[in-house]
């Protein structure tokens, strides 16, 4: 069952107006936008494991992601998940059911505990009637997640496993900043492999085989990216 925001312990007010003013997708913008958002918005820290939405739930609410992490995929008959993002501070999810008022089109959930931004459709909408630029930084992040998913469906036709894999470790590593890359990655071998189609065994054992070449450690959850240019070179090929 979905975990509804109103069940989770309250918390000491947040600097609300910092969060946004802080957030990439609002930076830069209209500062009446912060203003007028500010008393609308909600701040919630949310655990690990935490059930956003599942897909199908009808969506009203954009999440900002300040810290943590938050995995998006969607569920199988066969009870196996693909995975379509990694969703990483400074970035947004939710937008879809959000702007057209329908359903959710896979499921989200806190894979790292984290402080959300939680804004309401109702409250939302009028601004992109009002400020035409953040309707334009909208269609940018769905453009983006656009490329984003028909790049997948060409890797998986035209890469072959090992590829794939070091693609997506690449794409993940550079998520956060390109001056300044996060060196490792919260994801789970379980996750990575979902993520890129192939079976945990082989991810297991070419994480290994590359973790034995120092292009990567293995811990708990995570993944410590070594030598990204190692992997880069794979592409190369």
């Amino acid at each position: 069952m979905t975990l509804q925001m109103t069940d989770l312990p309250r918390l000491p007010p947040l600097d609300k107006s910092a969060l946004l003013r802080a957030h990439p997708f609002f930076r830069g913008l209209d500062a009446a936008i912060v203003e007028q958002l500010t008393p609308r918005a909600v701040a919630r820290k949310v655990k690990r494991g935490t059930v956003l939405f599942r897909k199908g739930d009808i969506g009203s609410k954009l999440y900002a992601v300040h810290t943590g992490a938050v995995r998006i995929s969607a569920p199988s008959e066969e009870g196996k998940d693909a995975i379509f993002n990694l969703i990483v501070p400074g970035e947004i999810f939710g937008e879809i059911a959000f702007l057209d008022g329908g359903q959710r089109t896979a499921d989200a959930v806190m894979i790292e505990s984290g402080e959300l931004m939680i804004i309401e459709r109702r409250d939302f909408v009028p601004l992109l009637r009002e400020f035409p630029d953040i309707a334009v930084r909208l269609i940018e992040i769905l453009c983006e997640r656009l490329r984003r998913t028909s790049e997948q469906v060409e890797d998986i036709v035209f890469l072959d496993a090992e590829a794939r894999l070091a693609k997506a470790l690449l794409h993940l590593y550079r998520r956060s900043s390109p001056a300044s890359p996060r060196t490792k990655i919260d994801i789970t071998q379980r996750e990575i492999s979902q993520m890129v189609g192939v079976s945990r065994e082989s991810t297991n054992k070419q994480l290994r085989n590359w973790q034995r070449r120092k292009y990567l450690t293995l811990e708990r959850g995570g993944i410590f990216i070594l030598a990204p240019e190692a992997l880069e070179a794979l592409l190369e090929v």
